[in-house]
């Protein structure tokens, strides 16, 4: 089974809103799951143009619960607070199978 990977390149609009969805995200990402391989953190922008300027990246076991995390009703339920307080990219990327 390959792993899965949300990456996300974001500019919060609005950080006292955007709050909200930070102290309820990581929950939802575990119970699927994921965990957090980067999370904001100091980034050299190398080439190309910013999309933002916190990056995030999760790791799942699979596409299938990456999946399952982005469309659950937790997820969901405050999804809002990213949208309404940030713009931004979010990818979903297959891992790399060395078979």
């Amino acid at each position: 089974m390959t792993k899965a990977y949300f990456v996300g390149n974001i500019k919060i609009t609005n950080p006292e809103a955007y709050s909200e969805y930070q102290k309820h995200v990581p929950k939802t990402i575990s119970d699927f799951g994921g965990c957090y391989l980067v999370r904001g953190g100091m980034t050299t922008q190398i080439e190309g143009d910013s999309l933002g300027d916190r990056n995030v990246v999760l790791e799942f076991p699979s596409r299938a619960q990456a999946e399952a995390w982005y469309q659950s009703d937790a997820y969901q339920s405050i999804i809002h607070h990213r949208k309404d307080n940030s713009t931004g990219t979010l990818l979903l990327v297959d891992g790399y199978s060395l078979s």
